[in-house]
């Protein structure tokens, strides 16, 4: 009698063991397209088989074996060099420290600095994540023909630039590691932004990373910094889809599990990811909105400031020592700012004057800022928020 249970079984090892098997055998046949096919050959093969054989003992190297198997096939009927032929027959089946080498190599290969970064993410999201192209297209609001371009056209950069598939040594890993949270980062604040998919997917691959280089500070803070944002995640919009403000969220649906993750996380080293994830813990450990430790956040924004030199965080600082000195402290960082130049075009910008106006009592200057926020506004729920303020006034 077959394996009736044999289903469920290739279903749960697609989830588990498909990362780990199209690494090992890229990194063996060093052809990403062949390999790609090769894994999809292997899981059609498992579900032919394990129901009629059984489901093996180790799916994940019967997997392995299988693709690479069929990879063997199919390069032998294209007279690939006999060397190679030779050296792919003899692999031996990966063990789990193997299996986290090329994980990790396939993570850094995706991200890599002479992809463009669109390239880097489609890339990602395909191989590492394992999301259709028709998914990654529907979650960018593109077409699955451009989004096909561009997976496309990286992996022929990686063939053609002769791309390693390595992790990088430990002289450049801080600058390369540096980019791949980048691109995770980016996925996440897709997600944040209206796609909540693109976070999750964020999360899934920051566990990963995470389990992959568990010493790394960085890694943990940005898991951290993303887990405790998206635990706020049900309490950011109300019931008709439109924004409610930080100070205003019902903190009762925010995710305390999440919360409590993200917080474990933290290491306490003054780095960019670690200090975000700081500021953040600071928001998810106050009782009530009035309980905000807003000197403390101030604080950890100069830090981060100083670090990143970033024009945002010197304006996420400017609303934290608002709340911190009040509003005449917050608008005049925030007219320094505006002064520079620096944020031209940035909606936060005239946003967060605006309610500083707003606070002040000075109405027709609050209702020009929100004109003007409007109006730059990426969004519909964004300018929706924006409009409900200016016509509050």
């Amino acid at each position: 009698m077959g394996d009736v249970n044999a289903p469920d079984a290739v279903a749960r090892a697609f989830r588990a063991e498909r990362l780990r098997v199209l690494a090992t055998v890229i990194r063996l046949t060093g052809d990403w397209e062949l390999a790609e096919e090769c894994v999809q050959d292997a899981f059609e093969a498992a579900l032919l088989r394990w129901p009629a054989d059984g489901v093996p003992r180790r799916p994940g190297a019967w997997l392995t074996t299988t693709a690479r198997n069929r990879a063997l096939d199919r390069l032998r009927r294209a007279n690939v060099e006999a060397a190679k032929l030779q050296e792919l027959a003899e692999a031996p089946d990966a063990g789990d420290d193997e299996w986290t080498d090329d994980r990790l190599r396939l993570i850094f290969t995706c991200c890599h600095p002479a992809l463009t970064l669109d390239a880097r993410v489609a890339l990602t999201l395909q191989t590492v994540g394992g999301l259709t192209t028709e998914e990654i297209a529907r979650a960018f609001l593109t077409s699955t023909a451009t989004m096909a371009q561009r997976v496309v056209r990286a992996k022929r950069k990686i063939r053609e630039a002769g791309i390693p598939y390595r992790v990088p040594p430990a002289d450049l890993l801080p600058e390369r590691l540096t980019g791949v949270l980048g691109v995770l980062y980016l996925l996440f604040n897709e997600g944040y932004s209206g796609r909540r998919e693109l976070a999750g997917e964020a999360i899934r691959l920051g566990r990963l990373l995470a389990r992959l280089m568990p010493t790394e500070t960085e890694v943990r803070g940005l898991l951290a910094l993303m887990l405790l944002q998206h635990a706020r995640a049900a309490a950011r919009t109300d019931r008709n889809g439109d924004l409610v403000p930080l100070d205003e969220q019902d903190r009762s649906r925010w995710d305390r599990t999440l919360i409590d993750e993200g917080r474990g996380l933290l290491t306490g080293t003054p780095t960019p990811y670690q200090l975000q994830a700081a500021i953040a813990a600071c928001h998810a450990a106050a009782a009530t909105a009035a309980d905000t430790d807003w000197p403390r956040i101030a604080c950890l924004y100069e830090q981060l400031a100083g670090l990143t030199g970033s024009p945002v965080v010197q304006l996420n600082r400017a609303v934290a020592v608002a709340m911190a000195e009040g509003p005449q402290a917050g608008l005049r960082l925030v007219d320094a700012l505006a002064a520079s130049g620096r944020l031209r075009g940035y909606h936060l910008l005239p946003a967060t004057r605006a309610d500083l106006l707003r606070r002040l009592d000075r109405r027709a200057e609050a209702a020009t800022a929100y004109e003007q926020a409007i109006a730059l506004a990426p969004t519909e729920v964004e300018r929706r928020f924006l409009r409900h303020r200016h016509d509050e006034l």
